[in-house]
């Protein structure tokens, strides 16, 4: 049996569904797919009218509850006319034979798209005001009403963190290639340190970044906060973290992280200074043990790029190259979680 190739996209399938299902549809339809992305296939469908952005599950056999584009579909459905950004929704194909996997469609969203939070493209004045708004973004995502958007029922209730680490722990032992101490270790630690609920409940966006945004042609304001595929209800330090996380990485197209530019001569935010900034933006005092919130971030990337990995050698990874390039950071995430956890 041929293994589906998760670079490849049948353009007829597609442009059938459309002409049947989406309003106004026009072919002929040609798709590029894009590079970035390393979990739901994504692809910009070109018409003459207008174009199109299509992500998918991709083929083959996945992990129980991967790839979930049913719910990235559902959450931007709900955020549309919140002051968090999203591209219009247009529709959900759940029919796996139509393309071999379930799929939405939505707006194409015209905007800058930064992949080096160092923002090299940008003046050293340009860039405090585009950090602030992904400052601002992350916030307003913390402060949705989930009963207004419907989005109450969006995650269980309960510890987030005690069924995140229990998710991932089990995600991560799924797609295991190989003995990792340093994982097995902070799995460990995380597992007997986890703070007390403080009754704080929230959407989350799961993998918060600034290159999961794009941005206005002409001014420092979202124009769309993309890959909502790890979101649920939870609790909010952990999209927090994750820009802190990302941030110690190092600089460069792998990393892309903060670690060792000098932040005040190049324009940048301070890690405290981000903290104290949405603090402010949520009339918080302060957070404490935030060591825990970077601990399990670092955590949960490590079993994130663990599955990728994985799907690399199973040849279902979106870009195979570099999926086994990111596995091979496994254990470094691990490391920084462990010295994490040393700060609490």
């Amino acid at each position: 049996m041929t293994k589906a190739d998760p670079t490849k996209l049948d353009t007829e399938a597609v442009a059938a569904y459309l002409r049947a299902h989406l309003k106004d549809f026009e072919g002929p339809l040609e798709a590029d797919k894009f590079d970035v992305g390393q979990s739901n296939p994504t692809f910009r469908l070109r018409t003459p009218k207008k174009n199109y952005v299509l992500r998918r599950k991709p083929p083959g056999v996945l992990l129980k509850s991967a790839h979930a584009v049913d719910r990235e579909f559902r959450v931007q459905s709900a955020l549309q006319g919140t002051d968090v950004p999203v591209a219009k929704m247009h529709l959900l194909c759940e029919d796996d034979s139509v393309i071999g996997s379930a799929f939405y469609v939505m707006e194409e969203v015209i905007g800058r798209h930064f992949n080096d939070p160092r923002l090299p493209e940008l003046s050293k004045e340009d860039r405090l005001p585009i950090v602030d708004e992904t400052n601002r973004v992350l916030a307003a995502i913390h402060n949705i009403d989930l009963v207004a958007t419907g989005l109450s029922d969006y995650g269980p209730e309960g510890n987030y963190y005690r069924r995140q680490i229990d998710r991932w722990t089990k995600q991560y032992r799924a797609s295991e290639t190989d003995t990792i101490p340093a994982m097995d270790e902070l799995i460990s630690w995380l597992d007997t340190n986890i703070p007390a609920e403080d009754g704080q409940r929230t959407l989350v966006h799961g993998d918060y970044r600034i290159d999961n945004m794009l941005f206005n042609k002409d001014r420092p304001e979202c124009a769309a906060v993309l890959d909502w595929e790890l979101s649920t209800t939870g609790h909010p330090y952990a999209d927090l973290a994750a820009v802190i996380m990302q941030w110690s990485m190092p600089p460069g197209a792998e990393g892309r992280g903060l670690a060792g530019v000098d932040r005040s001569a190049q324009g940048l935010m301070s890690d405290e200074g981000f903290v104290d900034a949405y603090c402010a933006r949520r009339n918080l005092a302060g957070i404490d043990k935030f060591g825990f919130y970077l601990a399990f971030t670092f955590f949960r990337m490590a079993g994130i790029i663990q599955g990728v990995y994985k799907r690399a050698l199973d040849g279902n990874a979106s870009n195979p190259e570099r999926a086994k390039l990111l596995g091979s950071h496994v254990g470094t995430f691990a490391e920084h979680g462990l010295a994490a956890a040393k700060t609490v």
